[in-house]
């Protein structure tokens, strides 16, 4: 099985007051265009959503699909923590497409492409967006690298990890932009 686990669980702190995850662009919540490019993937067979910061809030202003929202107790620890969290409740997948909740222009084709490396390479896949060069999400990781990820700490992504195992750079910007949402401003450039 091919698992997903779109990240949402950090509390936007560069976007202020309000939940980052609930934000509308397009007339839906920022959260709700990740999870509907990964929901249209038929290749993955489960989807877990992290939620951490403000996680009541957000499960009662999106419409989770197919998703299942896991809350993250530590999400305050760091990424790291979100991370830890996601791959564990995923734990029984042969791989695992991570992806972020605030990149709300990621395609279903991004996604697929992820997908097709899992089915690929199997647990010992290991791959990661890149955009013109710069990394970026998705990554794959197959089941063999999962317990690097429970091994890590602090407020650290998956970068290092992917870096020590020798993860395959995959050259995305043909498939969407890897605009994320981190502040107001950011947000407006996308509605523009």
């Amino acid at each position: 099985m091919i698992a997903a686990v779109v990240l949402a669980a950090g509390s936007g702190s560069r976007f202020g007051s309000s939940a980052k995850q609930l934000a509308e662009l397009d007339g839906i919540p920022l959260l709700e265009h990740a999870l509907r490019a990964v929901e249209a993937v038929p290749a993955i067979g489960r989807i877990v959503v992290v939620l951490g910061a403000r996680a009541e809030q957000v499960r009662a202003g999106v419409d989770f699909g197919q998703a299942e929202p896991v809350v993250c107790a530590d999400w305050a620890e760091g990424q790291a923590a979100s991370l830890r969290c996601g791959i564990a409740a995923v734990a029984d997948a042969e791989a695992a497409v991570l992806t972020l909740g605030d990149m709300p222009r990621i395609t279903p084709d991004v996604i697929a492409r992820f997908a097709a490396l899992a089915q690929e390479h199997g647990a010992a896949a290991r791959a990661r967006a890149i955009y013109d060069g710069m990394p970026g999400h998705p990554v794959v990781l197959g089941r063999d690298h999962f317990a690097r990820i429970a091994a890590l700490e602090g407020d650290v992504g998956a970068r290092e990890v992917l870096k020590a195992i020798g993860a395959d750079p995959i050259e995305c910007s043909h498939l969407c932009s890897p605009a994320d949402v981190d502040t107001p401003e950011a947000l407006e450039e996308l509605r523009r």
